[in-house]
């Protein structure tokens, strides 16, 4: 066995992979005991060593992947993925790249490319923004249309709501989210406009009740069909996997046939003798 290979099958040892994972929540657990000035009084040069250690490590597993994929490595989306996000954290921290440098908490969104389960999900989100842009689209015309009607209808009153489009969209965007939409926005408003509901509430129907409910939709069917499109081809290397197998044992059986003496004619039986004495 190469040095490839050996490299390779420890990559898809579950063992290293449940190792990575280990290493990813210790780091995220030092990169969070960084923001309390009183834990780094006291042992701040151990939770920077631990940070540097979690790095090299995250380095290291970057080198073999390269190593034993090469050009194939950048051919990964979430190869590409943990490339960035360990590249991220060897930005020098001087001057400008101070922000970048606060970025090293998104090295803990590794967790998604090592768990299959999440990596479900992440796809499943990627495969439904086609249609969540679409959805987008006409919630952003809705918004529109209703952000110019509610500063007709109730600015003159209420500009601090209503004033202006955006103050309108913003107030609109609150009242879609349900927060302290009645008491804080629509019943003050009803004191001026009593039909003010007429407009509120077929709002809030449609957005929240509809528009809202058909993102989750689209977001669960495409979770629903990523996890089916693994599972088709789960069966279809199973499949090949047993058909290998049924093909070297049919190999085997041949080998051990043309092995036997005498396999290649039928033999005669053998004349019985002692019926000749007798006659």
């Amino acid at each position: 066995m190469t040095v490839t290979e050996r490299l390779d099958g420890l990559l898809q040892d579950t063992r290293f992979t449940r190792f990575i994972m280990a290493v990813i929540l210790v780091n995220a657990v030092t990169l969070g005991l960084e923001t309390s000035e009183p834990v780094m009084a006291r042992m701040g040069e151990l939770v920077h060593l631990i940070d540097k250690i979690c790095l090299g490590i995250f380095i290291v597993e970057i080198l073999i992947k390269l190593f034993v994929r090469r050009l194939r490595f950048f051919l990964s989306g979430w190869s590409l993925f943990d490339f960035v996000i360990v590249g991220i954290a060897l930005v020098p921290g001087a001057q400008g790249f101070s922000v970048l440098r606060a970025l090293r908490i998104l090295r803990v969104l590794r967790v998604v490319s090592v768990a299959p389960s999440l990596r479900r999900v992440v796809e499943g989100f990627v495969t439904a923004l086609p249609g969540m842009g679409s959805v987008f689209l006409l919630m952003a015309i809705i918004f529109y249309i209703g952000s110019v009607m509610a500063t007709k209808l109730f600015g003159a009153s209420f500009p601090q709501w209503f004033g202006g489009l955006g103050q309108s969209a913003y107030s609109l965007f609150q009242i879609m989210t349900l927060e302290s939409w009645s008491m804080g926005i629509v019943r003050p408003v009803m004191e001026v406009y009593p039909y003010a509901w007429a407009f509120f509430v077929p709002f809030i129907m449609v957005t929240t009740f509809a528009v809202v409910n058909l993102l989750v939709g689209l977001i669960v069917n495409s979770m629903q069909d990523a996890h089916s499109a693994e599972e088709g081809e789960r069966t279809d290397a199973y499949r090949d996997e047993v058909l290998e197998r049924l093909k070297a044992i049919e190999i085997m059986v041949n080998a051990d046939r043309t092995a036997l003496p005498g396999s290649g004619a039928v033999s005669a039986p053998a004349p019985d003798r002692a019926k000749d004495n007798k006659l």
